[in-house]
This record gives structure tokens, C-alpha cells and sequence, in this order.
């Protein structure tokens, strides 16, 4: 490796909104603010809610499953 050309890496303090305090290496080296980290986050804490509420198809075969076009 050349010298002189590479970035120094450093610790990095990532606090999140909701309080946790991460720290990770990088080449910022400073402080960074989250909104939602894994600790908060609705995916991984387990709230997340689906919004499944029928696909097309679905919503398809149940307004036009009984009709047949008359084409076999």
C-alpha cells in the first residue's frame, strides 16, 4: 500500500433517535445522528405491519371468477 494516500479510520458514534448509541469504524470518524436503527426499527423489532389486503389477482378472480367467456 502507498502512503500517505489512504483515509485515517476511525471510531464513529452513530446515536439513534430513540437513545442507542452504536459505534462502528469509518472514515468519517465523528458523530452521526439516526432516525431508526435495528433496536427501533418496526422490521426488526416485530411490529411491522402488512398491508395485504388482496392482489389483483385475487380481486380479479373474485369479481369475474364465475363468468366464463365461452371460449374453451
Amino acid at each position: 500500500m502507498k502512503a500517505e494516500i489512504h483515509p485515517t479510520y476511525g471510531k464513529l458514534t452513530a446515536t439513534c433517535s430513540c437513545g442507542n448509541v452504536i459505534e462502528v469504524g469509518s472514515t468519517l470518524a465523528s458523530e452521526i445522528h439516526l432516525d431508526v436503527c435495528a433496536q427501533c426499527h418496526p422490521f426488526y423489532t416485530g411490529k411491522q405491519k402488512t398491508a395485504d389486503a388482496g392482489g389483483r389477482i385475487d380481486r380479479f378472480n373474485q369479481r369475474f371468477g364465475g363468468i366464463s367467456s365461452g371460449k374453451k
